[in-house]
């Protein structure tokens, strides 16, 4: 599987967002991680359309994977496909049919993925997992950034690790939360393959955090 960097630009500076993005998005690094949030499924709000229209502007060729911490996230599938989402995640928890919301993400064009947070059991995903572009494992509590990876979600990875391989099938693995360069190896052991690292990206030396984690994704 592709390794793939997904800085979160949640952690990014707002007064000066095209300046960090400038930096983060670096030769290499394809994905931005947008986190959106509406203050009801979790108790954070963030950005919608407007905000991911002008990033969108800033990175035309950037990969933009929007997670959607949404209550009902169909209700704006078009929205973000307008303002130029490429992948769309959203969460299993969050919906009343989540099949339902990932196959109309896949007819309006996009790639489709679930998300669960850290009480969620693997089981849950198994029947979407077959509609599925990617799979997103929360390794945090979602909505707000800067938490510790818990540890346990690890397990989760490789249980999805193992049942891709049972069902011959070809999904991206994805962890949100807590990661960085000092657990980096042990996330990697787990066998995912897409990280989205918020604050170890973001803060302090946006070009040499970034380089440091390409660089130690690639020596393995």
């Amino acid at each position: 599987m592709e390794m793939i960097l997904a800085p979160s630009m949640l952690s990014a500076n707002f007064a000066h967002l095209e300046e960090d993005f400038r930096l983060a998005m670096q030769p290499g690094v394809k994905y931005l991680h947008v986190d959106v949030m509406d203050g009801a499924f979790v108790p954070n709000i963030s950005f919608g359309p407007p905000v991911i229209s002008c990033v969108r502007r800033i990175l035309p060729d950037a990969v933009l994977d929007v997670h959607m911490m949404v209550q009902e996230p169909a209700r704006y599938i078009e929205d973000y496909k307008a303002c130029g989402a490429d992948i769309i995640s959203i969460h299993v928890e969050a919906a009343k049919d989540p099949k339902a919301a990932l196959e109309a993400i896949r007819s309006a064009g996009l790639k489709c993925s679930a998300a669960i947070n850290p009480e969620t059991p693997v089981s849950v995903l198994e029947p979407l997992i077959p509609i599925c572009d990617m799979v997103v494992v929360m390794s945090v509590h979602p909505g707000y950034g800067g938490q510790s990876l818990i540890p346990e979600c690890l397990d989760k990875i490789r249980e999805l690790v193992s049942l891709r391989e049972k069902l011959g099938l070809s999904y991206d693995i994805e962890i949100d939360g807590g990661v960085k360069l000092s657990n980096l190896d042990e996330v990697l052991d787990s066998g995912v393959n897409v990280i989205v690292a918020g604050s170890a990206v973001f803060g302090g030396d946006i070009a040499g955090n970034v380089k440091s984690f390409l660089e130690h994704m690639e020596i393995r």
